[in-house]
């Protein structure tokens, strides 16, 4: 009998040993038999489930939402679902700041699995266009940070910033009232721009404890998960629990960033005044700022941790895969290869993004150079490429039904906006095609594409340089 137990601990330590040698070889779920994370060992059953794919991802404004719309994008593309998108009026975002609406969306683009573009929310709206089982999520900021980032990225475009002497933060701040119109088309921008996304009063009095009670109440049966921003790895491991994703689904390379140097400490005074000015903004953010640290510890914080942790050394192994070893980070106007520079506002603060090497072709297959690519496709570049993919495969599947169908079918979408204009192009043109001329490619971004896609071609729809200016213009509307 105490022979047995021996070879049974022997076989136990030899087991240990060798899952801790190949533990970078192993599967993601393999982290549950962590010892000290019980949650997570009874959520071993969640590997057995199939992934949820019906997701409406609220996209708000300075929140990280640009990371978190790319890593929707590709869990799209990789498990053959369909992005809901913007018809070509609205710009890249659903007609924002008008509240949603379903004829926003591009007929291509429907019936959707994903959304996760830029909306001023309606739960009616979405409810007529996602299906049933759809799971809702947004993602907030602390106030603070959130308003100091977008009155520099907004400076020169929000009416109210405009007005401000020397741009000066601290002018604003100190009678905001004396720059603020609350009818402004582009006010929500200056004013509880959180509140506004999730389409309530900015202006509601913050004495109003009803409203307040109703609106946090609202939102938290609404979203499954409210992520914030400042947590924002934690926040993922709680979405991969939340739906039955693997850690491949949530990997991730940071998008649309300003350049540290930009970046300024803000003094508690000046924290505490922005607060104040965006208090419908403060509340939403404290309550559910507890509500995710209470996710965290359902799950477990030491499991949470964990993962965290795992998550990041994917994320370094990825970056030194993608970028040979070096991050090519830069400001936009550094990047060499045009289609990757992310959208740059006017004024002195800086975006960043990458450059991907010259020889990024060599030693990585053509999957992974794929997803090397879209890693670090600006906003504008991805919504475009993923709208013509769509479209392409939205006329493939109507080719193949009958005469009759087809013929109604063309009827009702040539009626649509988005139906006009559309011609067949290469794959090496599939980020921008003008009325005159393709926009010429980098070498290295068009040999990236062909060593990805060789022979497959898309449909696109016909754009000239104004509408790329709107589109750029839209960036802040």
């Amino acid at each position: 009998m105490i022979q047995k137990k021996i070879f049974l601990l022997i076989i136990v330590i030899a087991t240990v040993s060798v899952l801790v040698h190949h533990g970078s070889l192993l599967s993601w779920t393999m982290d549950a038999f962590y010892f000290g994370c019980p949650s997570i060992r009874s959520n071993l059953i969640l590997a057995q489930k199939p992934k949820h794919t019906n997701v409406a991802f609220l996209k708000t404004h300075k929140t990280a939402s640009s990371t978190m719309q790319n890593l929707f994008f590709r869990f799209a593309e990789r498990h053959n679902l369909t992005v809901a998108l913007p018809i070509q009026s609205c710009g890249h975002q659903f007609c924002y700041p008008y509240s949603f609406n379903t004829h926003f969306v591009h007929p291509h683009t429907i019936p959707p699995n994903i959304i996760a573009s830029h909306m001023r929310f309606s739960k009616k709206e979405l409810q007529h266009l996602m299906p049933n089982d759809t799971i809702y999520i947004t993602i907030l900021r602390e106030p603070s940070s959130m308003f100091d980032s977008a009155f520099n990225y907004y400076l020169n475009y929000c009416h109210t910033f405009r007005r401000v002497p020397n741009h000066s933060l601290e002018a604003f701040l100190a009678d905001p009232w004396r720059y603020y119109r609350p009818d402004e088309k582009d006010s929500m921008i200056a004013r509880n721009n959180l509140v506004f996304d999730l389409g309530k009063d900015k202006d509601q009095p913050a004495t109003d404890a009803e409203f307040i009670q109703d609106l946090l109440a609202e939102v938290e049966q609404t979203f499954s998960l409210v992520m914030i921003a400042d947590y924002f790895d934690e926040s993922l491991v709680v979405l991969r629990h939340l739906l039955s994703w693997d850690l491949d689904d949530i990997l991730y390379f940071k998008l649309n960033m300003r350049k540290e140097a930009s970046k300024r400490t803000l003094t508690p005074v000046l924290a505490s005044k922005i607060r104040a000015w965006n208090s419908l903004d403060t509340y939403l953010y404290d309550y559910f700022n507890a509500s995710l640290w209470r996710q965290i510890l359902a799950l477990g914080p030491g499991c949470v941790a964990k993962e965290v942790r795992e998550l990041r050394q994917a994320q370094e192994r990825l970056m030194r895969s993608c970028f040979n070893g070096q991050v090519q980070l830069r400001s936009s106007t550094q990047i060499k290869d045009k289609n990757l520079r992310p959208w740059q506002p006017r004024g002195t603060v800086d975006i960043m993004g990458y450059d991907l090497p010259l020889n990024i072709s060599h030693g990585l297959s053509s999957q992974a150079q794929e997803l090397c690519l879209k890693l670090v496709i600006p906003e504008l570049r991805y919504t475009r490429l993923l709208l013509h993919s769509q479209s392409m495969h939205y006329h493939q599947r109507h080719q193949l039904r009958g005469t009759q169908q087809s013929s109604t079918v063309n009827k009702v979408v040539s009626l649509h906006p988005e139906a006009k204009h559309t011609q067949r192009v290469s794959v090496s043109d599939v980020f921008r095609v003008s009325k005159k001329k393709s926009m010429k490619l980098e070498p290295s971004m068009k040999a990236l594409i062909l060593a990805i896609e060789p022979k497959d071609r898309v449909l696109v729809e016909e754009e000239d340089e104004e509408d790329e200016d709107k589109d750029e213009w839209l960036t802040v509307h």
